[in-house]
């Protein structure tokens, strides 16, 4: 992410009116490979995979902001491995993490990991140092300390179902779990800013909190979110969460949030509702169905809809309603973003 780009972000979150309206797309491994053509597994294999993929796509859309920017990540798996899970890899799809918990009762034997030390975490930290000089020759600076959401993490680590049976039926254990989890990820994240002191801004994602309804969210997850983003002082807290926001959303402001990108199953009018004036908004096109799935025309129709229908066009980040799929194509991409200038 180059300077101008995080002021611009700054000055969304401090309300300004940019001066063209702003556009950008959180991208990682599901999409990146496919689209650079390579494999899912050379991309997180080959440092260079990976950063050439991340070049290209930079300097294809120069006019949209990429965030994190340069993710160093290995798919579901990165916290996971620190904890021990084991991760199942494949040529051409996304890794998967296996539970390490059966029992609740195992949760008391559960360590705190060390993220200097533990897991994949030491790879992805060095995959950053050994490309941060490149990085900064194309005037991109890493800005962003980047983890899974304890309750995504929790996922992971017991089963999904498991997980949702323990808010019910073992309160207790599950807060144990999600303080070890909240632990290591408040320790993760300031790892990441004494690695890289230009940090500025935290990334946090959780689908999980659109699985639960409103009294486990604000029991199991607002205030461990809450506590995460408060890692260390930072001008950019964005929260990632397309599954069902309708019962977390009016908890954004009090987690922390001032970026949220959210579900395409609810309009922009409808988030902003929930989630306040003051907070800024990354949405919300279909992803699957219009983004990675459309013509180019289809989606500059859908574009001018989704812009045409938002009443409140302050603080917004023109994007999709997730993260960017895979099989979005370049030509898909230019339509949306040229769309959404031209409307300005």
């Amino acid at each position: 992410m180059t300077n101008q780009q995080w002021q611009i972000l700054k000055d969304l979150v401090a309300g300004k009116i940019p001066e063209n309206p702003v556009t950008g797309f959180i991208i990682d491994s599901p999409w990146l490979p496919g689209w650079h053509g390579t494999s899912t597994l050379e991309y997180y294999s080959s440092e260079r995979s990976w950063f050439n993929a991340n070049k290209k796509a930079i300097e294809t859309f120069p006019d949209t902001i990429f965030l994190p920017g340069f993710w160093s990540e290995f798919g579901m798996c990165s916290e996971p491995s620190a904890f021990g899970a084991k991760c199942t890899w494949q040529k051409n799809d996304l890794p998967y993490a296996s539970p390490i918990i059966t029992d609740l009762a195992q949760v008391s034997k559960l360590k705190t990991p060390n993220p200097s030390t533990d897991g994949l975490l030491p790879f992805i930290i060095q995959r950053l140092k050994s490309l941060e000089p490149e990085i900064i020759d194309m005037d991109h600076e890493i800005k962003f300390a980047i983890a899974r959401g304890p309750l995504n993490i929790a996922s992971f680590l017991m089963g999904t179902s498991e997980l949702m049976l323990g808010f019910m039926l073992q309160p207790d254990d599950i807060h144990k779990l999600l303080r070890i989890i909240t632990d290591f990820s408040v320790r993760w994240l300031r790892y990441q800013k004494e690695i890289f002191p230009g940090i500025e801004g935290i990334l946090l994602l959780d689908d999980i909190v659109g699985f639960i309804a409103e009294p486990e969210c604000k029991t199991f997850a607002v205030p461990y979110i809450k506590e995460i983003f408060q890692s260390f002082d930072t001008e950019i807290r964005l929260f990632h969460n397309d599954a069902q926001g309708l019962v977390s959303t009016p908890f954004i402001k009090e987690m922390g949030v001032n970026i949220y990108n959210f579900s395409f199953e609810h309009s922009i009018n409808e988030i902003r509702k929930l989630a306040g004036d003051e907070v800024v908004l990354l949405g919300n096109l279909p992803p699957r169905d219009v983004l990675a799935m459309g013509t180019p025309e289809e989606v500059r129709i859908k574009t001018v809809e989704m812009f045409n229908n938002t009443d409140n066009k302050q603080r917004i980040i023109w994007s999709c309603g997730g993260g960017m799929p895979p099989d979005v194509s370049t030509e898909n991409i230019t339509a949306f973003v040229e769309t959404i200038q031209s409307l300005g």
